[in-house]
Parts: C-alpha cells; sequence; structure tokens
C-alpha cells in the first residue's frame, strides 16, 4: 500500500460560542486546513491543522509541499515519514508551521493505520477506556460580564457538564480583588460539585500568579492554566510550588525536548498537550508517556474530535477539553453522555468530513 494523492483545504468556520451562548452572532471566522490523503488501494485518512490569522494559506502550502514529498511512501511508517519530512524541512522546525503541518499528515496516517486494523485509534494506542471526562470550554471568556459569565456558567450545569473552564486576567488594569471576585461568582452560579478551570493565556507575572492563585485558593478550582509565560520553566514551578491549586501548562509547548524541560523542572502538576503543536499523534504519545514517568496526569488543549482517542488511550488521560470549533464539517458528533465523552468506536478516528459542508466553507 502506497500514499497516492493528498488534497487539502481551507475551511473559514464561524467563530460561534455554540455550548452556553447559542444565539451570539460570530465574530470573523475560524481558519482551518483540513487535508485528505489517499493510497492506491482506496484507503482514505483525514487530518486537519491550525494556525489561523493572516497566514492560513502558508500553512496550507506547506502541508502541500510536505504531502508532495511522501506520494508513494508506506502510509503505516508514520516514523519514518516523519524523518524524512524532518530532515526535508531543514532548520524549519520543530515549532511553528512545519510542525503544524507535520501534524496534519500525521493524524490523516494514523486514521489510515486505524482503518487497515479495523481499530479506533484509541485501540491502537492502548485503549485504556471507552469513555472519559470532559470539561465545556469557551463559554466562559474574560470579556463577558459578571452577570452573564454567571448565567452562562449556570447553563453549562443544566446541559449536564460536570467540568467547566472560564478565564482570568480580565481586560483593564490588574485588580486582583476582581478576579477573586469573579471566581467566587462563577463558583456561586454551578455550585461546590462542579469542576472549575480557569485559564489566564499567559497574562500575569510570576507574582501576580502567586498572589492572586492564593487568594483564590478556597475556591476550589480544578486548575489554574497557563498562568505566566510557557516558557519561563523556572518561573512555572515557583508557582506550582507555592500554590496548592494544581497548575496546568503545555498547550503553547512544541515538540518533546521543549515538554521534557518543562516536565523535568516540574514548571506544572498537569500537563496539557496540543496535538498539532505536538507533532501529531506520533509525538503526542510520547510526551503522554512521560508525563506518566513523572507521574503527572495528561490533558489535551482543544481538537477533541482527535484529542478523545488519545486522551482516552491511557490511564492517566484526565480530562478532553470540549471546544466544538469543527462540529459543523464532520459527519459525525461527538457524543457526550453524564458530562463524559464516548470514544467512537468506528476504525481509526471514526470521522468522516462532510463535503457539503466542506464545499460551503472552503475558500
Amino acid at each position: 500500500m502506497k500514499i497516492s494523492h493528498i488534497e487539502t483545504s481551507i475551511v473559514r468556520l464561524p467563530a460561534d460560542e455554540p455550548l452556553a451562548n447559542p444565539a451570539a452572532p460570530a465574530a470573523g471566522t475560524r481558519n482551518f486546513v483540513t487535508v485528505t490523503v489517499r493510497t492506491d488501494d482506496g484507503l482514505e485518512g483525514i487530518g486537519f491543522s491550525f494556525f489561523g490569522w493572516a497566514i492560513t494559506g502558508a500553512l496550507r502550502t506547506a502541508i502541500d509541499e510536505l504531502g508532495a514529498l511522501i506520494i508513494g511512501d508506506d502510509p503505516l511508517r508514520a516514523e519514518t515519514i516523519a524523518a524524512k519530512l524532518r530532515g526535508a524541512a531543514g532548520g524549519a522546525g520543530p515549532g511553528g508551521i512545519f510542525t503544524l503541518a507535520l501534524s496534519a499528515l500525521d493524524i490523516a496516517l494514523w486514521d489510515i493505520k486505524g482503518k487497515v486494523a479495523n481499530l479506533p485509534v484509541s485501540k491502537l494506542l492502548g485503549g485504556s477506556r471507552d469513555r472519559v471526562p470532559t470539561y465545556a470550554s469557551g463559554a466562559l471568556g474574560r470579556t463577558l460580564s459578571l452577570d452573564q459569565v454567571a448565567e452562562a456558567a449556570a447553563t453549562l450545569v443544566k446541559k449536564g457538564f460536570r467540568q467547566m473552564k472560564t478565564q482570568l486576567a480580565l481586560p483593564g488594569p490588574p485588580n486582583p480583588r476582581g478576579e477573586v471576585e469573579r471566581i467566587r461568582a462563577i463558583r456561586a452560579a454551578i455550585g461546590p460539585d462542579i469542576d472549575l478551570m480557569c485559564d489566564v493565556n499567559q497574562r500575569w507575572s510570576v507574582h501576580q500568579a502567586i498572589d492572586i492563585g492564593q487568594r483564590l485558593e478556597d475556591t476550589r478550582l480544578f486548575w489554574l492554566e497557563d498562568v505566566t509565560r510557557h516558557d519561563d520553566y523556572q518561573g512555572l514551578a515557583c508557582i506550582t510550588d507555592a500554590l496548592s491549586t494544581p497548575i496546568a501548562g503545555g498547550e503553547y509547548v512544541y515538540g518533546l525536548p521543549a515538554f521534557r524541560q518543562m516536565i523535568e523542572a516540574r514548571s506544572v502538576d498537569i500537563v496539557m498537550v496540543d496535538v498539532l503543536r505536538a507533532g501529531g499523534i506520533t509525538q503526542w504519545q510520547k510526551i503522554a508517556a512521560m508525563a506518566e514517568a513523572f507521574n503527572m496526569p495528561v490533558v489535551s488543549h482543544c481538537h477533541p474530535e482527535v484529542s478523545i482517542h488519545l486522551v482516552a488511550a491511557f490511564p492517566h488521560g484526565l480530562t478532553v477539553e470540549y471546544m466544538p470549533w469543527l462540529y459543523r464539517i464532520f459527519e459525525e458528533p461527538l457524543q457526550i453522555q453524564d458530562g463524559q465523552m464516548l470514544v467512537p468506536d468506528r476504525p481509526g478516528l471514526g470521522l468522516t468530513f462532510n463535503r457539503e459542508a466542506l464545499r460551503r466553507y472552503s475558500s
């Protein structure tokens, strides 16, 4: 079996928030590159990547040019293909567009691998379980008013979510009292038994993170995420050591060596891995294994359609971020029951592109 053809497209999807604010108008678009890898015996694997902003076209070009180099290769040899593409890219890696392009192709190769084996990707990777806790993400943004965020949080509880994530580092001058007030308002709206995560998106200094984090200890956050710069490993370690609230991080980290630095420095308590920035499924599983060796749980960042397979495959996989940006372009919606996401049991990723939707949103 050989790779015979690779097809890409750019899809521009509405930047809406379907979980708790379905009536809110979408401002702008979220731009993804989709990829289909076909083989000479008729199998097809799909993947995607995301960078956004003004250089999505450059990402598509990178996928096209890397894809052209693997025509005729065996799609089951993901490691060989990755090594070949790293060599061809020269100094373009390990971060940035090269890795995002490699990840899209790698995801498609694993989809093919699962179809050849007639197994879902989760079982190819170990198959620890068939459902995983999931948390609603994206509905409790920092730009919402206090009343709006409390109402949205209560809506998520009514929809059956047992976990959800909000944001701090609010607009305007730093105001620790306002930050604490916001979390207390959300906690009051959802009650004591819902897991509440909080993302700072790297916006605090080390001292701010310790100060505000200590003020929030009695709200029992499930984790504080990306509290300061992702590559300030020593600063993150100081925060992690100072707070009893678990610190999560890693979504901004590209590739295996950088994760090694973060984990060895004990910069975080919970390792968060973005499958696109990691280098695809091939690299995600290696990062997860490294986290396990350090007795750290692993969680996903975005892209639940792929991430559900990865988190479910490992016993220390903690939860899946549910941010359904791509739901329009797949035939099979993700299934959530009682706050848990069900692992697709179809071969490969268990996904099929909705061709009509691709035509509608493609450019």
